[in-house]
């Protein structure tokens, strides 16, 4: 019998996670709910680690059905919390190169919909029970007193429906916190989404890739760490900025890699010959966090321009986040670029999608 797991991601993402799964061989996909892709695996291991679009990776403890809105419902979590296999799952998270040992109980958990109980009613009736069990402490998040030290035993319930599932996280630091992430700025982008880009983006080795607006390298790390023999390029106008960005690319590439190169520039007036570009990937910088510069702050359509220019002919692709697609994508057609594919994600409380453009 497999061992059934869960990858939670961002609104939008679960498509590709799931895509990402089956292209590594790490399972079966079973289904997709709201952030989550459901997949199963015969032998479970630490590959399961670099999973680049999933924002963390559990294994499966429980699914409870039948849970309504009233706080009767919260009865239905107290049998499954007690009989749940946890110390199996303990050990399989060794296996899976997340700590096979733990010193206390910690539950997060998250509905979607209307209820009358709220998180803590579930994390305290599913902790108390999981606590049993291992004859481990369980700390209430209800007053905010959770210990941030020590060796937690993670365990996530998520509600959708009348469904919950109770699962165990693989590792103590969520898989979107990347080691290379040393510097960081307002609008920095969420490396999940990152890699989902990439994916998106039909990266191949030997590629020409091109991010105008490049802010701290994200984008560009996550598809150097997808596909193996990248070229890219990543400019932006701001200098400090750009030094976050090398900081970050030296922490996650090998000393002395070349095939990464990095130049202050304006996105507008790009240092970069006509059509070679294989594929543009970025997040431009419209104001939501980070307020354009240079060129961009009075003529973005030249931002459109550009990437017309220096996208190679027939085969170019750029895939972008934009907050106003429907503005910035009038300004993208005019430019002659086409449109591929537009998918809304959310983003920590906004609606961006992520567009697919063409020349």
């Amino acid at each position: 019998m497999g061992v059934r797991l869960l990858a939670r991601t961002l609104r939008g993402t679960e498509e590709v996670c799931a895509q990402e799964i089956t292209a590594r061989g790490l399972g079966t996909v079973e289904r997709l709910r709201h952030r989550e892709v459901w997949f199963t695996t015969d032998e479970p291991d630490a590959r399961l680690l670099d999973l680049r679009t999933a924002d963390d990776v559990f294994l499966v403890a429980a699914v409870i059905r039948g849970v309504g809105h009233t706080k009767a419902d919260l009865a239905r979590f107290t049998q499954p919390s007690r009989t749940a296999p946890w110390r199996r799952l303990l050990r399989l998270r060794g296996r899976c190169g997340g700590p096979a040992t733990a010193n206390r109980i910690d539950v997060v958990a998250s509905y979607v919909g209307k209820r009358n109980y709220n998180r803590y009613d579930i994390e305290d009736t599913v902790g108390e029970q999981a606590a049993a069990v291992l004859g481990l402490p369980h700390h209430s998040r209800r007053d905010g007193a959770v210990p941030d030290d020590g060796q937690p035993f993670p365990i996530r319930v998520t509600v959708e429906g009348t469904e919950a599932a109770l699962a165990v996280r693989l590792t103590e630091r969520p898989l979107h916190r990347r080691a290379y992430k040393q510097e960081s700025v307002p609008g920095t982008l969420h490396p999940p989404l990152a890699a989902a880009m990439a994916l998106l983006a039909g990266l191949s080795p030997g590629d020409r890739v091109l991010d105008p607006s490049c802010g701290t390298g994200t984008l560009l790390i996550e598809s150097r760490l997808t596909v193996d023999g990248l070229r890219t390029l990543g400019t932006d106008h701001n200098p400090a900025t750009l030094a976050s960005a090398v900081a970050n690319a030296s922490a996650a590439q090998p000393p002395g890699d070349t095939a990464m190169a990095w130049a202050v520039a304006d996105a507008g007036r790009l240092p970069v010959a006509d059509g070679l570009a294989d594929r543009v990937l970025s997040n431009p910088p419209w104001g939501l966090q980070v307020a354009p510069g240079g060129t961009l702050a009075t003529r973005p359509a030249a931002y459109y321009d550009e990437l017309r220019r220096v996208l190679k002919p027939g085969t170019g692709r750029a895939v972008l986040l934009l907050h106003d697609p429907e503005t910035h994508l009038s300004l993208a057609r005019a430019a002659g670029l086409r449109v591929q594919d537009s998918r809304p994600v959310s983003l920590f409380g906004s609606h961006p999608a992520v567009v697919t453009l063409s020349g």
